[in-house]
């Protein structure tokens, strides 16, 4: 039976340390810190009280050590007026009245004595109450220096706890990006790592096709459109009487003798024609001078044996 209720013991505390280290893994810190804060203040306020028990003990202490030291002064005031009277009696050969008076110094002689009796055992418990006292009033005061330092501690602490839950979250977060949420949706790693491949493969058909057939078609079509422009723009020349652009290119590239090489000789001619000078067309040129010859352009011809 004893080893049964044995047992029975054991488990009961392990269940109980188990379930205690449960609750501490899942409790939330910030509502124990107000329940510790809450804790400290009440053992502050029954600290005050009992301090205010003691400070109270020393003053009633006091209040009765002031008043026997009253009685005190004036049992001891009745004691000599007695001794004074019986000495008149005696003097003046009143015995009765003599035994009488001393009988009452007796009387307040005793009572004298009871009362120096208890005002020094009140001195003492005086000193006593005053000493807990002046304990009381200091344990208050550093239990309250002790509060309040705990309360600006509660502060640090939440704010530190605030700072913790939110570096949990952004941990969580940080984690969750390397992770997949479900087994059909992918990664942000893997879909990146797919998003890169996609474009690197177009980039190596782009290479390796050249130019599209779009971009060469667009082209064509460009230089089509330019052809037309020039024709247009030649026919305007030719009815303002300007010369073509053509010829326009071929004088500003080849200087002036070349031009008129390029624009009065055709091919396969042996003499060079002139030509109209830019900006004067329709207006002959100027006739070579008498005795001067029009250079033929050399054919090269057998080399001599």
């Amino acid at each position: 039976m004893r080893g049964m209720w044995k047992v029975i013991r054991r488990r009961w505390k392990y269940l109980t340390a188990k379930l205690s280290g449960h609750f501490e893994e899942t409790a939330d810190p910030k509502v124990q810190l107000e329940q510790a804060m809450a804790e400290a203040q009440e053992q502050h306020r029954r600290l005050v009280e009992q301090a205010a028990s003691v400070i109270a003990n020393q003053k009633q202490t006091e209040l009765r050590l002031n008043r026997l030291m009253a009685e005190l002064e004036r049992v001891s005031s009745s004691t000599r007026q007695a001794l004074a009277m019986a000495n008149d009696a005696a003097t003046r050969g009143d015995v009765a009245k003599a035994a009488e008076y001393n009988q009452t110094a007796e009387a307040f002689a005793n009572r004298l004595i009871a009362t120096e009796k208890q005002v020094d055992d009140l001195k003492t418990m005086h000193l006593q109450a005053t000493q807990a006292a002046q304990q009381a009033k200091l344990a208050v005061q550093q239990n309250a220096n002790a509060l309040q330092t705990k309360l600006a501690e509660r502060q640090k602490l939440l704010s530190q706890l605030d700072q913790a839950r939110m570096q949990e979250q952004l941990n969580t977060a940080m984690a969750s990006l390397s992770q997949t949420v479900d087994q059909d949706v992918p990664t942000f790693d893997d879909v990146r790592t797919r998003i890169e491949a996609q474009y690197a493969k177009a980039l190596g058909v782009s290479e390796l096709s050249g130019q599209q057939m779009e971009t060469r078609m667009l082209e064509i079509e460009q230089s089509s459109v330019n052809m037309e422009a020039q024709l247009r723009l030649d026919e305007m020349r030719a009815q303002m009487g300007l010369p073509s652009g053509s010829q326009t290119a071929a004088v500003r590239s080849l200087g002036t003798g070349q031009a008129q090489q390029a624009l009065g000789g055709g091919p396969g001619t042996g003499t060079a024609q002139p030509s109209q000078p830019a900006g004067e067309l329709g207006v002959p040129g100027p006739t070579p001078a008498p005795g001067s010859q029009v250079a033929a352009p050399q054919t090269a011809g057998p080399a001599d044996g």
